[in-house]
């Protein structure tokens, strides 16, 4: 695809990453916005098949331009999936309900991306039958994407109020249940008139500023291993092309497992913050095994608890802001701003991989272990915080989030 579309000229390939990330975080409020407005049933359904359609279209450009111009439209479509569907689950459940589902969203994700990989893989290996390997793989996923968002129409539920509209879901009584449930959790169950005003004014609050800064921080290091995993077992340890592919995918399925079980004990015990510094620090541990030992069986290991700390901390981080803030439109404008800086956490760490730093990548690792670091004080700033918040509710001389008997989970 590179020698095909000239996008291995100068930086042509870079600007296509970059300008998908930017075309997403310029729209991923007013999509997620457009979940409550239109509801997720059409809004999801038509996103999905837009993205659907895009990466059919993306299997025939003939130019680097068609290509950049289509990944602006992907950015676009994509926009709202991540942020609309974790504003939606944090709908649904009860705050000590969270975290589980957070992870099995996350699981979801990494088990298609680890699967993609290798269905890539064989993909490719139809080059010259019709078409091109990389065009195969456009073909499949995009065809695979609209099929997806059709469903997705019957499939997907609505908000807990509106439920019963839903297919096959809920009855009018089994509705009222859910949405009282919410409301007797944290009172927030229905939003008021949307207008921007009630939207940016959340931007007052710090507390946005710094969930912002934990998914910045992160997104530095998920970027640079699901990106560039390949080419470290490649050019870092030395596999063939193909085995690095292959070898690219278990990380991602073992990740599944510290996902939900660190979200098993984070709602059990009503722990966030501590959940996530426990996984930094095994993130710390894996990129030390990963920067500093010779032993290729040893560097493999580190990428299997670099990848699961990190991929288990998505759903702490999403819980972890979800616990902690009251009202529908505060929720929307949180989720759609923390997938923003993630977003932009993402460009940043698409340039600590470093090729000529092969097999080591140091910088890499630094900035991953400096990053983890740095998400440890910022937990620990909040869990100070929200410690003293709590006092000061606890005798009666505040009133957290404007909300009655609301209190901020640790």
């Amino acid at each position: 695809m590179l020698s095909d579309l000239e996008l291995n000229v100068g930086n042509r390939y870079s600007v296509s990453i970059f300008i998908f990330t930017i075309a997403s975080i310029a729209f991923q409020l007013p999509s997620t916005i457009a979940v409550r407005t239109f509801g997720p049933r059409i809004w999801f359904s038509f996103i999905t098949i837009c993205f659907g359609i895009i990466t059919l279209c993306t299997a025939f450009v003939q130019t680097w331009r068609q290509m950049i111009a289509l990944r602006i439209l992907l950015g676009i479509s994509m926009s709202g999936v991540y942020p609309g569907l974790t504003y939606l689950l944090s709908t649904w459940y009860t705050r000590k309900e969270l975290q589980f589902r957070f992870a099995l969203m996350q699981s979801g994700e990494v088990i298609v991306l680890a699967t993609g990989g290798i269905v890539n893989f064989g993909l490719n290996t139809l080059d010259g039958q019709y078409l091109k390997g990389w065009q195969w793989m456009f073909v499949v996923q995009g065809a695979i994407t609209v099929l997806i968002g059709i469903i997705t129409y019957w499939w997907m539920v609505d908000f807990p109020e509106n439920s019963h509209n839903s297919f096959y879901f809920l009855t009018p009584k089994e509705s009222s249940i859910a949405s009282l449930r919410i409301d007797k959790d944290r009172g927030d169950v229905k939003p008021d008139t949307f207008t921007w005003a009630k939207v940016f004014v959340h931007a007052k609050d710090p507390k946005v500023y710094g969930f912002c800064t934990l998914y910045f921080l992160q997104n530095l290091v998920s970027t640079s291993l699901s990106y560039f995993l390949p080419i470290i077992l490649q050019s870092g340890m030395g596999f063939s092309t193909g085995a690095s592919i292959l070898l690219s995918a278990p990380p991602y399925y073992y990740a599944v497992i510290p996902a939900i079980l660190s979200s098993l004990v984070g709602d059990k015990f009503q722990l966030r913050g501590p959940i996530i510094v426990f996984n930094c620090i095994t993130l710390i541990i894996g990129f030390c095994m990963l920067g500093f030992t010779d032993q290729v069986t040893v560097r493999y290991i580190g990428t299997y608890l670099a990848t699961g700390a990190y991929v288990a901390n998505w759903a702490a981080m999403a819980t972890y802001q979800a616990n902690n803030i009251v009202g529908q439109w505060k929720r929307v404008f949180t989720a759609a701003a923390v997938t923003a800086f993630n977003g932009a956490g993402g460009i940043a760490g698409s340039f600590i991989v470093r090729q000529p730093e092969a097999p080591r990548y140091m910088t890499a690792i630094w900035v991953s272990i400096g990053s983890h670091i740095m998400i440890i004080g910022v937990i620990g700033l909040f869990s100070l915080y929200f410690y003293v918040a709590n006092q000061r509710q606890r005798k009666g001389t505040r009133v957290l989030e404007r909300t009655e008997g609301f209190r901020f989970t640790y």
